[in-house]
């Protein structure tokens, strides 16, 4: 990925998972990284040590937001600049998960999930338009996930905001096209991250329920999804715009 040697990368909820996945994969790739979680600030500190183990002499740096608070994007931007001096990429994978059936959600559990999934992608992604307007241009790339796709038991508010987030994909590419400012998604489906590990050491018969909806016959692995992100961050042309890439081992394809 020589395109992406130089450029500066931010990447949210970065400390674990598909985000700790993708700001290596930008560190191999030569980038200059700036990754962002809310805590626990070891866990995010070494997730950029591993950062700087891949791209020594590179510009590794993190910082602690909480991205539920609408001021976070801004200062995150801020922050992020005041360290990079550009921004060309940014990949907004930071998002919580709560589940419950239908009707047993509350009003805050609402709030705090669109607050993360949804609120802080828009607002960072407003806050580093006018770096990327002034430099000629950038990628922004939103992780939202299969479940903004199809529906599934227990976690129709997560699905409520991912589709959201592909829907803000869409109306993004439409309106920044003329800046240069090309915008896309990737919706994983089941990924064996930190989160699914405990989840199906919990609860082994659900991980066998969920392997009989998979053609690959295994779940997904964090680095998989992250090489797609740096895929759209570099080699994708600027044509492909407003796309959401289905990473789910052929779960929506049938």
């Amino acid at each position: 990925m020589s395109e992406l040697q130089g450029k500066a990368v931010i990447v949210t909820g970065a400390s674990r998972g598909i985000g700790r996945a993708t700001a290596r994969r930008f560190a191999q790739a030569k980038a200059n990284v700036y990754l962002v979680a809310d805590g626990p600030q070891d866990e995010l500190e070494a997730a950029a040590a591993a950062c700087r183990s891949d791209h020594p002499g590179g510009t590794i740096a993190c910082g602690l937001f909480d991205l539920a608070d609408p001021d976070a994007p801004n200062r995150m931007i801020a922050a992020a600049l005041g360290v990079l001096k550009r921004i060309d990429v940014l990949v907004n994978n930071a998002g919580i998960r709560i589940r419950h059936p239908f009707g047993e959600y509350s009003a805050a559990e609402f709030d705090k999930v669109i607050a993360i999934n949804v609120r802080a992608a828009f607002l960072a992604s407003q806050a580093v338009l006018p770096a990327m307007r002034a430099q000629g241009g950038g990628r922004i790339i939103h992780v939202a996930s299969q479940m903004g796709l199809v529906a599934h038991h227990d976690s129709l508010l997560y699905g409520l905001s991912k589709a959201a987030v592909i829907y803000l994909a869409q109306a993004m590419a439409y309106e920044l096209a003329k800046d240069h400012i090309i915008v896309n998604a990737v919706s994983p489906g089941p990924i064996m991250t930190e989160y699914n590990k405990e989840r199906t050491a919990k609860d082994p018969a659900l991980y066998k329920d969920r392997l009989g909806y998979l053609p690959a016959g295994r779940y997904g692995d964090p680095d998989e999804v992250a090489r797609a992100i740096v895929l759209l961050a570099s080699a994708m042309p600027e044509f492909m715009q407003g796309h959401n890439l289905v990473i789910d081992g052929g779960y929506t394809a049938h």
